[in-house]
């Protein structure tokens, strides 16, 4: 994951942050305890990591229109163009890692992931 580390330090955030901003980008709005789910972080976690992104304008936070006393979290245009300017860089790396482990080996590793997401209940 080195790689991916270096690509992350270059834009200034971290890979915690960095599945934070792809997990809003993919699903779109959504409250800390899906997001916290969706990314494999611990809500205490996610809450430092929401206030790290707020401060760099990468994400924006609302009350929830349905529930005041919770709040909606949503990538901003910035946290967009910082996924826009780095997809490719991240979706080529993990060709690398495919090509390194093997094309099975990796879509093996893919199926073990995706069942432990399901028996988790996400």
């Amino acid at each position: 994951m080195g790689p991916i580390r270096a690509m992350l330090a270059d834009v200034g955030i971290t890979e915690q942050q960095w599945r934070v901003l792809r997990v809003l980008q993919e699903e779109g709005p959504q409250d800390p305890t899906r997001i916290a789910e969706q990314a494999c972080l611990l809500l205490p976690s996610l809450t430092r990591i929401l206030q790290k992104l707020e401060s760099k304008h990468l994400i924006e936070r609302q009350a929830d229109p349905d529930d005041r006393r919770k709040q909606i979290v949503r990538i901003s245009d910035q946290g967009e163009q910082v996924i826009r300017d780095n997809l490719q860089t991240s979706l080529a790396l993990l060709d690398e890692i495919r090509d390194r482990m093997g094309a099975e080996r990796y879509e093996a590793l893919l199926d073990l992931l995706n069942d432990l997401d399901v028996r988790d209940g996400r």
